[in-house]
């Protein structure tokens, strides 16, 4: 078997191939990266995922939004970018095409060992640049601790939970608390 790591490609080609790969891989600045390093996630990264999106999918819908997991490719308009977030909130009914999201108010990624650095560092910095986000949540899966950025006029804040506490998702009128993100899991 060949190793599905690095491989450039044009922005059509990995459009064209995507719904045929076996596995979901990741497309930046022309090269395709596979997402995790093994078949899946962890247990608790899964049901941590799970769970953020069940608590917010009844407020996504009362408020003419749609929260999707981690199957919906968000495509960063402008770049040859193309991420699947943990958990996507978009309230643009114009937003992006039937196969990848290009206006969220949220964006949720769990931590899994491979991937902490880049979602701390490279996604924080690619996704805040994303007009419409409002939120961008950073979720520990092995202990309870949630970075919470939100934006705040041209600039970002930085809300750190611990053990407990909860964070407002402003875009869907919700209050999402560590209780309901680590529900079965910590």
């Amino acid at each position: 078997m060949s190793d599905p790591a690095f491989k450039a490609m044009s922005v059509e080609e990995y459009l064209r191939t995507e719904e045929l790969s076996p596995y979901k891989r990741e497309y930046v600045g022309g090269f395709v990266y596979p997402l995790h390093g093994q078949a899946g996630a962890s247990r608790s990264h899964s049901l941590i995922g799970g769970n953020i999106f069940a608590a917010l999918h009844a407020a996504a819908r009362k408020a003419d939004c749609r929260v999707h997991q981690s199957d919906m490719r968000l495509s960063l308009e402008g770049s040859s970018t193309f991420f699947y977030p943990d958990v996507m909130a978009v309230c643009d009914r114009d937003s992006g095409t039937r196969m990848a999201e290009t206006s969220p108010c949220l964006l949720v990624e769990v931590l899994s060992p491979s991937t902490a650095a880049h979602d701390r560092v490279g996604k924080y910095g690619m996704y805040t640049a994303i007009p419409s986000l409002q939120t961008y949540l950073i979720v520990e899966q092995e202990e309870r601790r949630v970075y919470a950025y939100t934006r705040q006029g041209q600039t970002w804040a930085l809300a750190e939970l611990s053990g407990q506490g909860q964070v407002e998702i402003a875009c869907l009128g919700h209050t999402l608390t560590l209780d309901e993100i680590y529900a079965g899991v910590l």
